[in-house]
C-alpha cells in the first residue's frame, strides 16, 4: 500500500512542470510588487506634491487625472498578468503531460495545440517587450527621488561646508511633472530637507524601488516563459517528427512483410 502510494506521489510529481511554476511565482511575486508598491508611492507622490510644491489645485488637475489613470492601468495589469500566468501555468501542465503521452504512447498531439503554443510564445514576446518599457519607465522616478533624497544628504553632511543652504533647491517644475506657473514650484533649504524627513517621501522613495525591482522580476518571468515556450514547442515538434518517422517505418515493414509472403505463396504453388 506504502509503495502503491509512493509510486503515485513520484508519478504525479513527474507531470508538474517546475518551469512552468517557477515562472509563475516570479511572476506573480514581480507583478504583485510593481502593481501594489507603484499604486501606493503614486498616492504618496501626488499628497507630498500638493502638500509642498503646487498647493493650488488646478495647478497639478493633469497630474492628479494621469495618476488616476495609471493607477486604473495598474488595476488592469494586476488582474490581467493574474490570469496570464495561471494559462501559462495550465499550458505547461498540459504540454508536459502531452510529450510524455507522445514519446511513451501512440497519443499524438494536434496541429491545433501546437498552434497554442506557439500564440503564447508570441504573445508573450510582445509583453515582455512591454513590460521592458514598462520598467525603464519606472526607473524614472526613482531617479527623480533619488537625486531629492542626495541633495538632501548632501545639505546634511558634515563634509559638505555649505555656508548658504537656501541656495540649494529642487524645482520639479524642471521636469515637466507641474507647470512652470505652480506655487511654490521648489523647495530649498531647511524647507527641503522637512520634505525629505516627511513619511510621504520616505515611503514613496522606497516603494518606488520596490516597483522597479518587481517591473525587472516580472521581466525575468516572461523571458523565462518565453524559453519555456519554445522549448515545449520544439519537443511537440521532434516528437511529431519521430512519430511520422515511425509510422513510415512501420508502414514500410508491412509492405516488406507482404511481399514477403506474396513470394512464398509464388513460389508454393509453382512448386506444386
Amino acid at each position: 500500500m506504502i509503495a502503491r502510494c509512493f509510486d503515485c506521489c513520484i508519478k504525479c510529481l513527474g507531470g508538474v512542470p517546475y518551469a512552468s511554476l517557477v515562472a509563475t511565482i516570479l511572476c506573480f511575486s514581480g507583478v504583485a510588487l510593481f502593481c501594489g508598491c507603484g499604486h501606493v508611492a503614486l498616492t504618496g507622490t501626488l499628497t507630498m506634491l500638493e502638500n509642498h510644491f503646487s498647493r493650488v489645485a488646478t495647478d497639478h488637475a493633469t497630474l492628479a487625472t494621469v495618476i488616476e489613470i495609471l493607477q486604473y492601468i495598474i488595476y488592469g495589469v494586476a488582474s490581467f498578468f493574474f490570469v496570464y500566468a495561471v494559462v501559462l501555468l495550465a499550458e505547461g501542465f498540459y504540454t508536459t503531460s502531452a510529450i510524455k503521452k507522445e514519446l511513451q504512447s501512440d497519443f499524438k498531439t494536434t496541429v491545433c495545440g501546437r498552434c497554442i503554443t506557439a500564440f503564447f510564445m508570441f504573445l508573450t514576446y510582445i509583453l515582455a517587450l512591454a513590460f521592458l518599457a514598462i520598467f525603464g519607465f519606472s526607473a524614472i522616478p526613482v531617479f527623480l527621488f533619488f537625486n531629492m533624497w542626495n541633495t538632501c544628504a548632501a545639505m546634511k553632511s558634515p563634509d559638505a561646508n555649505i555656508t548658504s543652504p537656501d541656495s540649494i533647491c529642487v524645482d520639479v517644475r524642471q521636469y515637466g511633472i507641474i507647470p512652470w506657473n505652480a506655487t511654490p514650484g521648489k523647495a530649498c533649504g531647511a524647507t527641503l530637507g522637512d520634505i525629505c524627513n516627511t513619511s510621504e517621501f520616505y515611503l514613496s522613495y522606497h516603494l518606488y524601488i520596490v516597483a522597479f525591482a518587481g517591473a525587472g522580476a516580472t521581466v525575468i518571468a516572461l523571458i523565462h516563459y518565453l524559453m519555456i515556450l519554445g522549448a515545449n514547442w520544439a519537443y511537440l515538434k521532434s516528437a511529431v517528427s519521430t512519430h511520422e518517422y515511425q509510422d513510415i517505418k512501420t508502414k514500410d515493414d508491412q509492405d516488406l512483410e507482404a511481399e514477403a509472403r506474396s513470394k512464398e505463396g509464388q513460389n508454393s504453388s509453382s512448386y506444386s
